[in-house]
């Protein structure tokens, strides 16, 4: 290749450490260069998440109108800003977002690469050609009034809050379905158990009413900790203090972010505590964490309660989803459940590694935000795909033995508990005793003896399978 044509298909850009060649259909400038060659370390962008994308775009664009309000840039300036973050909102220029996610420069290379795009993309709009930063400045003009340090977090906490509304959504989808489950199988009678041994009667409803309650509290627990994104530190700019943005634009920025978005996003009440402290991204990968290992342990129980289809308990049957085996013909296995169940395992993970960056914060910042954004990120997207597969390909088609169910309940010791209120403690105890020895029902001794017959004993085991309260 002739140097007229790399001239043609390249542009230079510089900065104290030298020069770097840019394709010119690219929108990203030698910031985001310096950050693609020594930080990449994953194999996602910041380009990844558009609810991510879209957060910083949103920041942008406010500060641009708060700048505009104030008069540090021009009306022509911020119009343009405002249309190249609109490209963003509207999914353009992704190829452009080019630093990876994971970066270790605390944020900077990130925000850069957001800077130059939008500068880039300004500069365009105004005639003007990418690079050249004459017109629209990344750091003078789209950057103006901000820092890594407050628009970073504020674009991650604005991400996580749109991000989670989806997983909101699915967990309320996954309770309703549980809440079916247990009218359908309201009068079943099941056999509890504890320590994996024989323990009571009860309902198979009652079971799925366990899990629907669980649901629909995880819903809830999400959507409190959710409200905790809505105050950010935009305004603080470097450490707390606003210096570097004028009189009345911390005001303005949230008034415009607000309107923006639709939401109602506030300043914190102390904005050095707000740039120093991450702790409500522990309490919302902590939600996360509790979510999944809950769900794991429903989805334990599913994969015990159908085990089998001989061997094992067989009391609830799973939607054949697939082969459960490349050598045992006809064996399928229970793979929406241990889905769930593994992938609590990487969200416990996840856990702990944003709980060690907000931990490893340092005086004025926290420079490990884009560990806890990966994490945090790859967690929402990690749950919520999970739980509406396991709901619509797992849960939704859940049928129960009735047969089973019931066999297990009046073969087992469970009946004698129910039998103790009216035969008392020690005859029951005596009759189990008998019932274990000679290797037969409860049931069927009761009825021989003419103790109780065979339907006064499951009358006495309905009974004792509707909660007293």
């Amino acid at each position: 290749m002739n140097k007229a044509s790399v001239d043609k298909s390249h542009r230079t850009e510089r900065d104290y450490v030298g020069e770097v060649s840019i394709p010119r259909d690219k929108l990203y400038g030698v910031n985001s260069v310096r950050g693609l060659d020594n930080l990449t370390v994953s194999t996602q962008t910041v380009g990844h998440y558009p609810e991510f994308v879209k957060a910083f775009a949103h920041v942008k664009w406010a500060a641009a109108l708060a700048n505009r309000d104030h008069g540090v840039i021009e009306s022509k300036v911020c119009d343009a800003i405002t249309r190249a973050c609109q490209d963003l909102i509207d999914g353009k220029f992704e190829d452009s977002l080019i630093v990876d996610l994971m970066e270790g420069s605390g944020g900077t290379s990130t925000n850069m690469n957001f800077n130059e795009v939008i500068a880039n993309r300004a500069q365009e709009i105004l005639g003007t050609c990418a690079g050249s930063y004459e017109v629209v400045h990344p750091n003078d003009h789209v950057n103006r009034s901000q820092s890594t340090n407050d628009a970073y977090p504020s674009a991650q906490k604005i991400a996580t809050y749109e991000m989670l509304a989806p997983l909101v959504d699915a967990l309320a989808e996954l309770a309703a379905t549980f809440d079916r489950k247990a009218c359908e199988f309201a009068d079943i009678l099941h056999l509890g158990r504890t320590c994996l041994q024989d323990a009571q009667p009860m309902r198979l409803g009652h079971v799925f009413e366990g899990y629907a309650a669980l649901a629909h509290r995880l819903k809830a627990e999400l959507v409190a900790v959710r409200e905790k994104l809505l105050t950010l530190p935009l305004g603080g700019t470097a450490i707390g203090t606003g210096f570097g943005a004028p009189e009345g634009y911390r005001a303005a920025v949230y008034r415009h972010l607000s309107e923006l978005t639709g939401v109602r996003y506030v300043a914190p009440d102390n904005s050095f505590d707000a740039m120093q402290n991450m702790d409500t991204f522990s309490r919302v990968s902590a939600e996360l964490r509790t979510c999944a290992t809950a769900l794991a342990k429903v989805a334990a129980d599913l994969t015990v309660l159908s085990s089998g289809p001989v061997g094992g308990l067989g009391e609830l049957r799973l939607p054949e989803a697939q082969a459960g085996s490349s050598i045992m013909p006809g064996k399928v296995n229970p793979v929406l459940p241990m889905a769930m169940i593994q992938l609590s395992f990487a969200i416990v993970g996840n856990d702990v590694a944003v709980a060690q960056a907000v931990q490893y914060g340092e005086l004025e910042i926290n420079h490990f935000e884009p560990v806890v954004a990966s994490r945090v990120f790859d967690s929402i997207h990690l749950l919520t795909n999970g739980i509406r597969r396991f709901n619509t390909k797992c849960v939704a088609g859940i049928t129960a033995d009735r047969a089973r169910n019931e066999s297990h309940v009046l073969e087992s010791m469970a009946v004698a508990t129910a039998l103790v209120p009216r035969l008392g403690y020690a005859k029951v105890s005596k009759l189990a005793r008998q019932s274990v020895a000679e290797q037969r029902s409860l049931v069927a001794i009761l009825a021989e003896s003419g103790i109780l017959s065979k339907d006064d004993t499951l009358a006495a085991i309905r009974k004792a399978s509707v909660p007293a309260f």
